[in-house]
C-alpha cells in the first residue's frame, strides 16, 4: 500500500513495515524508513503512486486533495479516507485500519488507548493555538488537535468559532482573551523569536506538532509529552 499521510505511515510501519510500498516525502517516522517516495501530501506525484500499483492508498480528507483521491480511485485503486476530529474517532479509525490490514490490535494501539482512557489534566486554562502566520490562523471548532488539548485541560477560546481554522487580522492576536498561547512546531515552525511577540497577553509554550496533530503510535506518549511541554 501507499500512505499519503505521515501519521498513518508511522502507524502502518509500526504495525508491519512490509505492508508499505510507498510514502510521501513528509513521512519522517519511523526514522530510516526505506520505501519509494511519492512527493508531498498536498501535491503527490499521482503517476508515481499509480506506477507502484498498490492494493490500497491511505489518505486524509484535510491533508490530501479530493482531485488526487478521485484520480487514484478512477484508476481502480481503493483509497481509505480518514478524517478524525476527536481522539476517540482517531483511535477507532486506527483500529479499523489495522483490521483492514489484517493486523488487528497492534501493541502500540493498545498503549494509545490506555494512555487516553483517563489522562492527567492541567487546571483548566484558556488558550489560543496558532498554526500559521502571515496570515495568522488558529485552531477553531471540531479539530483533532483541539480535542487533544481539551482532554488535557486546555480550553481553546476559538472552539465555538464558525470556522475550523479561523484567520485573524494582523493586529488581532493581541486582543484575544487567552491566558496561554500554544505554539506547535508544525505546520509552521514557531520559535521563541517568531510568534510570541504578537501575543503579549498570553504565556507562550512550545509543543511537539507530531504529538498534537498526528494520530498513530505517537498517541501513546502524547499526554505525557504535551503535559510536560505545557508545564503540567
Amino acid at each position: 500500500m501507499v500512505s499519503l499521510v505521515p501519521s498513518l505511515t508511522e502507524a502502518i510501519a509500526a504495525t508491519d513495515a512490509a505492508l508499505l510500498a510507498g510514502a510521501t516525502d513528509w513521512c519522517t517516522h519511523p526514522a530510516g524508513l526505506d520505501v519509494p517516495r511519492v512527493g508531498g501530501t498536498k501535491w503527490p506525484d499521482v503517476a508515481r503512486v499509480l506506477d507502484l500499483a498498490p492494493d490500497l492508498v491511505v489518505a486524509n480528507a484535510e491533508e490530501n486533495r479530493a482531485e488526487d483521491v478521485a484520480t487514484i480511485r478512477a484508476a481502480g485503486i481503493p483509497v481509505w479516507m480518514t478524517a478524525p476530529a476527536t481522539v476517540v474517532q482517531a483511535l477507532d479509525t486506527l483500529g479499523r485500519l489495522c483490521a483492514v490490514l489484517d493486523r488487528p490490535d497492534p501493541g502500540w494501539l493498545a498503549d494509545a488507548r490506555e494512555a487516553w482512557a483517563d489522562p492527567p489534566r492541567l487546571p483548566e486554562i484558556d488558550a489560543v493555538i496558532p498554526i500559521w502566520r502571515r496570515p495568522w490562523m488558529v485552531l477553531g471548532r471540531d479539530t483533532f488537535a483541539g480535542d487533544v488539548l481539551a482532554r488535557l485541560g486546555v480550553r481553546n477560546v476559538f472552539s465555538g468559532h464558525a470556522d475550523r481554522y479561523p484567520r485573524l487580522g494582523r493586529d488581532e492576536p493581541a486582543t484575544v482573551p487567552a491566558e496561554l498561547v500554544v505554539f506547535p512546531d508544525e505546520p509552521y515552525a514557531f520559535t521563541p523569536g517568531d510568534g510570541p511577540e504578537a501575543w503579549p497577553q498570553a504565556r507562550p509554550v512550545f509543543v511537539s506538532g507530531r504529538h498534537l496533530t498526528w494520530y498513530g503510535p505517537s498517541l501513546a506518549e502524547a499526554p505525557r509529552v504535551l503535559l510536560d511541554q505545557l508545564g503540567g
